[in-house]
């Protein structure tokens, strides 16, 4: 189903394109996902779009299945990756979890910013921008989904979100496609 509409108030979520997630073996090559983030990036600056540039230090304290890892991260893992241009008016969110909003401003932030709606890109597909997607639905956002910039560690992980979760959750589309709304609606 084709993208509806880009709201007067859309900010940009990108997540986790950062050092330590782009050299990861991903479905897709991280650095076409780290463009087509970029291209969008520098169109909702232009438009006077919120952009949230959201990286991950750390992790959920939790217990699960699988070992945590003994090895200690590059010192500039959690550096943003230089293509995306961070700027002053840009809002950085560093999370320690999956999802970008519990323990975060990002919730505060979107709404001192009057926004309804979200587009999402990012590293990895069934984790963070998934898990993010899932909470801003739940907060009430409209929730777009820039489905070509964004890749997984798994095929079938990636495709499971994409095909069966993302369209529960809001719509796709491509990067081109959103960023002609966007153009479109200014």
């Amino acid at each position: 189903m084709p993208l509806t509409a880009i709201d007067v108030r859309t900010a940009l979520l990108v997540i986790d394109l950062q050092e330590g997630t782009v050299g990861l073996p991903t479905v897709h090559p991280a650095g076409e996902v780290v463009d087509r983030s970029a291209g969008l990036v520098a169109v909702f600056r232009s438009h006077e779009l919120p952009v949230v540039l959201i990286n991950v230090a750390g992790g959920a304290p939790g217990r699960n299945e699988l070992p945590k890892s003994t090895k200690a991260p590059a010192p500039n893992w959690a550096d943003l990756v230089p293509q995306l241009k961070a700027e002053a008016g840009d809002h950085l969110v560093t999370k320690k979890t999956w999802d970008a909003f519990p323990g975060t401003d990002l919730h505060a932030y979107l709404q001192s910013q009057n926004v309804t709606q979200v587009v999402l890109t990012g590293i990895a597909t069934s984790i963070g921008v998934e898990s993010t997607a899932r909470s801003a639905y739940a907060l009430g956002y409209n929730v777009t989904l820039a489905t070509d910039a964004m890749t997984d560690l798994d095929p079938e992980t990636h495709r499971n979100a994409v095909e069966r979760v993302f369209p529960k959750l809001g719509e796709t589309g491509s990067t081109a496609e959103i960023i002609a709304l966007v153009k479109g609606s200014r």
